[in-house]
């Protein structure tokens, strides 16, 4: 089994303490991981390499990277209040 990481940050090289991030989750601001892991896997299948939450104009966004059964890695941006695919790359 893969190992998960989740690294938050609200401003540029400044970490979300946990209970900054357990509030968001809380509040609806964002979704509990499990649910952003899971609709990360039924769009792109594959290991979860990293997960990362980050702030844009408007809210906050998961970037997912995800390598598939074929060795490539991809980098999804989701939309952290919903869920819904904002972005898919394949990573170089």
């Amino acid at each position: 089994a893969g190992s998960l990481l989740l690294a938050a940050s609200l401003a540029p090289a400044a970490e979300v303490p946990q209970q900054t991030l357990r509030q968001l989750r809380e509040s609806g601001q964002i979704l509990p991981l499990e649910k952003i892991s899971a609709a990360a896997r039924a769009i792109k299948p594959g290991e979860i390499l990293e997960t990362e939450l980050e702030t844009k104009p408007g809210g906050y966004v998961y970037e997912v990277e995800i390598l598939d059964t074929a060795g490539a890695v991809w980098e999804l941006k989701l939309d952290a209040a919903t869920g819904k695919l904002i972005e898919m790359e394949a990573e170089d």
